[in-house]
């Protein structure tokens, strides 16, 4: 099967990441909201497969937090992204549309590298979805997150039927 006739689960099973179970809010909120054919996903933070966040992923980029280390938690982000989205789109991934990433990135007043942060994001939903996946994006560099996590991730996506 070539590249392009993956599904997105198969990319994901290809990278080793197996797409997680949605995570609960922490908080007076709701993980996703729809409205048409649009789905508004709430940030999403680096927690991973045992529900809490690898002590890597924890602090501020630019002092105790590595760019790699801030890109692997925004690939993280992306992964419980992509999962809130799934059951909105009735978990079919490949129906999904990537309009938009926004990104806090828990940082130094003077770190410089945000975008490149991002990136880990970014570079994960294209690979995933393909053409679907490529976006517009913000990115922005915030005091402090939730439970003091290096990256929180959100994002806006269509359901193309």
């Amino acid at each position: 099967m070539s590249d392009t006739a993956k599904t997105p689960l198969e990319k994901l099973e290809a990278l080793g990441l197996p797409l997680p179970t949605p995570a609960a809010p922490v908080a007076n909120y709701v993980p996703w909201t729809r409205s048409g054919n649009l789905v508004f996903v709430s940030g999403q933070l680096p927690i991973g497969p045992g529900g809490a966040i690898d002590p890597a992923h924890k602090g501020k980029l630019g002092a105790s937090v590595a760019l790699e280390a801030g890109q692997a938690a925004a690939r993280i982000c992306a992964l419980n992204l992509l999962a809130q989205a799934s059951v909105a789109a009735g978990g079919d991934l490949a129906k999904l549309r990537v309009l938009r990433l926004g990104g806090f990135i828990n940082s130094a007043g003077d770190y410089g590298q945000i975008p490149q942060v991002l990136n880990g994001a970014s570079d994960l939903v294209a690979a995933v979805l393909g053409e679907n996946g490529r976006h517009a994006r913000f990115a922005v560099g915030v005091a402090q997150l939730p439970l003091d996590a290096a990256v929180e991730v959100d994002g806006t996506f269509e359901i193309v039927e």
